[in-house]
């Protein structure tokens, strides 16, 4: 337990050893003089000084003052042999497959606490010990442990990478100043830092107002879908009560025609009824009267003969009785052809009104949509211009009516051949007989070294310019591009996913599924590539100054984005306009 209390008291945060030359600082916590001076070393940039313990914020840099009291307490533990170097959870302290390991362990590495920006390695507690205790190492600047130290090295001369050069916006060796970048406007690394680090305030103020604006326009979102909801069930409740509606309407107008054939069937039934009893009374008298003249006619009393024979043979009255006859052509006919007239114009005016609010409700957008421009310009002009009355705007033919349609590019290492070398800026590839640490991932070209942009143009016009060395070829391709294999249909302009023109020294030629055209034109190490996606114009164009000279022209359709891409030969620069 005093191992560990005294290890809490008497050890670096930041070094995890015993403290050299202790200083306390306002917050109370204690650290090595060399160890809290180089950790604030690499915040006076941003004028915010932490405490690695607690956190706390100092907007101005403390005064550090040694602390006699803690240095002796500290020396004195040091001259009693207690071992305060090894933390009781060492066995957690292995790099595992997510941590940085140290360059110098051998066998199983323990984790590293520091890399070395002069040295270029990364090390753990034990190999760190040199770097403070050695006056070799006091120069060297520590920092937090760092993957991927070997980009660090200048990949063509195997140079520790501490210049910038400006004209192609990319760090560079001391050896590349009298060969690739000769005459180039260069600078230090840390003086380029500084410039640069005056644009994160501005850079964090544009993302700072695009993510305001961006939770503005998620908040008006659900708030339009909120207000959707409602709507639609607002509409459907009302809808549901007016087809009710409709529906006891036409049921009290089936109740109605009922009602009415029904009295029409009784009125009928009962004057028939009267008619039959009558009919059926005469026809009982007169089968009587039919009996009893048999009957007289056959007697042989000539007395009871003569007695009866004016009764039986006085003629029925035919007045009393109305002969009835049945109109051959009464029928509910009519009623019958009504209601279908009804269910016909029903059903008619239906389709009518339903197509009416089908259109209302179809052609009028829910959401409305605007593409954002691929990058903001200085000048707040979107990529794609449109005129007032919508017609289409005439095609550029100087190099100003192009640069109207400028668009910036950034190169994607994720798609990257891993011999090809992508600067900080993105923006230049150079082709290099070393691998690049880049992971494995479907979307990159495994054999052939080609590297497609991260922007997917689409529906307008684009325009940008390259700068190249050595053979290449200069394209756009869609997306669903083949990426793996050695077969040909990888490759800019072989299939019928791509465009490219091929570039040498020697001459031009257009590509396009496998298909080639030799072009003829005047060599420049300076291009640009007009795209007019909605009309299918892709276009190549050999640039001296001002002057523009058309290579070759595709026409076609483009039915997805595409993304402008490159075969790198030795170097490919996207340029800025001048």
């Amino acid at each position: 337990m005093a191992d560990h209390t005294s290890q809490d008291y008497f050890s670096c945060t930041l070094c995890h050893s015993l403290l050299r030359d202790p200083v306390a600082i306002p917050c109370g916590h204690s650290f090595c003089m060399d160890c809290i001076s180089g950790y604030w070393n690499e915040a006076d940039y941003t004028g915010i000084y932490i405490c690695p313990q607690c956190k706390i914020t100092f907007t101005q840099r403390p005064v550090l003052r040694p602390n006699a009291t803690l240095s002796m307490v500290a020396e004195k533990i040091k001259k009693s042999g207690l071992n305060l170097n090894v933390s009781p959870s060492q066995v957690n302290n292995y790099a595992g497959s997510s941590d940085i390991a140290c360059d110098f362990c051998s066998g199983k590495k323990l984790k590293a606490l520091k890399s070395c920006l002069n040295c270029l390695a990364s090390y753990c507690e034990k190999h760190l010990k040199p770097h403070y205790e050695s006056a070799t190492f006091k120069r060297h600047k520590l920092t937090d442990p760092l993957e991927n130290m070997d980009r660090k090295i200048c990949p063509q001369h195997q140079k520790s990478l501490e210049l910038f050069c400006r004209t192609d916006q990319m760090c560079i060796c001391a050896i590349c100043t009298v060969s690739e970048h000769r005459g180039h406007d260069i600078v230090s690394a840390e003086a380029e830092r500084s410039e640069k680090q005056k644009l994160l305030g501005i850079s964090t103020a544009e993302i700072k107002q695009k993510s305001q604006e961006r939770v503005k326009e998620l908040e008006e979102l659900k708030t339009a879908v909120d207000s959707l909801k409602n709507s639609a069930q607002r509409a459907m409740l009302e809808s549901q009560k007016m087809f009710e509606d409709m529906i006891r309407s036409i049921e009290r107008m089936r109740s109605e025609v009922t009602k009415l054939i029904g009295i029409n069937e009784k009125a009928a039934f009962n004057q028939a009824e009267a008619l039959i009893e009558r009919l059926e009374q005469e026809i009982d008298e007169l089968k009587k009267k039919e009996s009893g003249l048999k009957q007289l006619y056959s007697t042989e009393d000539h007395i009871h003969f003569l007695q009866n024979f004016n009764y039986l043979c006085t003629p029925t009255e035919d007045a009393l009785i109305p002969r009835v006859s049945v109109n051959p052509d009464f029928s509910f006919g009519g009623v019958r052809k009504a209601v279908a007239e009804i269910k016909d114009r029903l059903e008619e005016f239906g389709r009518e009104e339903l197509l009416k609010i089908s259109k209302s409700v179809n052609e009028v957008p829910v959401y409305t949509t605007e593409s954002r421009t691929l990058e903001r310009r200085s000048r707040g002009r979107d990529l794609a211009m449109t005129t007032v009355d919508n017609a289409p705007a005439p095609e550029p033919r100087t190099r100003a009516d192009f640069l109207k349609y400028f668009c910036q590019l950034k190169l994607d290492p994720s798609t990257a051949y891993k011999e090809l070398y992508i600067s900080e800026s993105s923006r230049k590839v150079i082709r290099t007989r070393e691998l690049q640490p880049y992971s494995d991932n479907p979307e990159r070209f495994d054999s052939f070294a080609q590297v497609l942009c991260r922007e997917a143009l689409s529906g307008g016009r684009f325009y940008w310019e390259i700068e190249w060395n050595g053979e290449f070829s200069i394209g756009v391709a869609y997306k669903s591009i083949s990426r793996k294999g050695k077969g040909s249909l990888c490759l800019l302009g072989y299939n019928d996913k791509s465009w490219s023109l091929l570039c040498s020294d020697t001459g031009y030629s257009a590509w396009h599924n496998r298909v080639d055209k030799a072009v003829n034109g005047p060599h420049s190490p300076r291009l640009g590539v007009y795209l007019d996606h909605t009309a299918g114009v892709l276009a190549f164009y050999s640039i001296y100054s001002s002057t523009m000279t058309l290579l070759h022209r595709f026409e076609t359709t483009f039915v997805e984005p595409i993304y402008p891409g490159f075969g790198v030969g030795t170097s490919v620069k996207i340029c800025n306009p001048k």
